[in-house]
């Protein structure tokens, strides 16, 4: 472990943020267990911004390809007695990027609160945390000469702030555009009610596909929340329907699995299965957290698309995450795919953020393109 503050410009009553470098997520969880902060993440934390999603994707999410092109390193800064403290998992390698990949809706840095309260003094405002992030990156002896984070919300406190930060260390910086995103907001209505939004042809589709469902034989949708004894047998079902589907294979076989079970223990899985006769026929992983339902990942077998197995499924799993969790918003995540748009009522965007170091030859020469680039544009 790394650990370096760095200097202060002037004297005030609000100590500079204290920067540590961790090499490894075991590492992080010690530190933790030091300053008596919980390892659960805050219950308005987004679920990509938790210790378990960053760990699980550390862990088993990243294939050998990126695993190569870089070491995970856990940048965190602030006062763990006063807080907050912020935490930026990134790889760095040639360019030094965020921790996220295929599997990444959504990057933000996690943010661990004082236990207790502290009267170590006013706590370091975020802004002045992102500088110092900045700062401490700018600083490395290992000069990346390119930075790169995404996908990202534009609109958030994090994006506009680090990017403000990253500008005054001196970097060159863009943003970029990364996908749409679709998504629900609720607002307090029951499914009947959400159901009724929906455009007629969807509606019709539901129904039809229940109809013939019926006609077919016996079929029902069970939703998997818990580590108990079943949870294994519906990681099985999705990874066989998976298998089955149009979609190509997993990049990492691993990845599924073990998310699925950090997120029962977690208690934000909703796996949903689809039975025919009692063959599973369609699967979709869904993440409740916080109030919000994220769409993570969803696959029907072929050959039984006159059944509308994947519309079907989702309502089922719609009315549960409205009627059961009464969540407020369902996003679906990743993409602009035309079917999304029928079930959500609202549409944002994802960008990136990439900094550039013109004291480096690579860095200069890679900012003349990019900016060249867009000229051409």
């Amino acid at each position: 472990m790394i650990t370096s503050e760095l200097p202060s410009a002037r004297k005030t009553r609000v100590s500079p943020p204290a920067i540590q470098i961790l090499d490894n997520f075991d590492s992080l969880h010690t530190l933790l267990a030091q300053h008596g902060v919980a390892q659960q993440a805050p219950a308005d934390a987004d679920v990509f911004g938790t210790l378990a999603w960053f760990d699980s994707l550390a862990t088993c999410g990243l294939e050998a390809t990126s695993q190569g092109s870089g070491a995970c390193q856990l940048w965190l800064a602030g006062d763990w007695r006063a807080g907050p403290v912020v935490g930026l998992p990134l790889l760095a390698g040639q360019t030094l990027t965020g921790l996220s990949n295929y599997y990444t809706s959504l990057f933000v840095p996690m943010v661990w609160s004082a236990p207790g309260g502290s009267d170590a003094g006013a706590a370091v405002p975020e802004g002045a945390l992102w500088q110092a992030l900045a700062q401490a990156i700018r600083q490395h002896p290992s000069r990346w000469p390119v930075l790169m984070w995404d996908p990202m919300d534009p609109q958030s406190p994090f994006f506009t702030g680090f990017e403000l930060a990253l500008r005054h260390a001196g970097y060159r910086v863009d943003r970029y555009f990364c996908f749409g995103n679709w998504y629900l907001q609720v607002a307090g209505r029951s499914f009947a009610g959400y159901s009724e939004t929906l455009p007629s042809p969807l509606r019709h589709s539901i129904a039809r596909g229940q109809r013939r469902l019926t006609r077919q034989g016996l079929w029902r949708i069970d939703i998997q929340q818990h580590p108990d004894a079943g949870l294994e047998a519906a990681i099985d079902d999705f990874v066989s329907v998976y298998q089955k589907s149009w979609k190509g294979p997993e990049p990492n076989s691993r990845f599924i699995p073990a998310l699925a079970r950090m997120a029962a223990a977690q208690g934000w899985l909703r796996m949903g299965v689809l039975r025919l006769d009692g063959q599973a026929i369609a699967a979709q992983l869904w993440l409740v957290k916080g109030g919000k339902a994220n769409i993570f990942k969803l696959a029907y077998v072929e050959g039984f698309e006159r059944f509308s197995a994947g519309s079907v499924l989702t309502a089922g799993l719609m009315r549960h995450v409205i009627d059961v969790d009464h969540v407020q918003e369902v996003d679906y995540l990743t993409g602009d795919d035309a079917y999304k748009r029928d079930w959500m009522s609202h549409r944002r965007e994802r960008w990136g953020l990439v900094a550039f170091d013109d004291r480096t030859p690579v860095g200069l020469w890679a900012w003349f393109k990019h900016w060249a680039g867009k000229k051409l544009k």
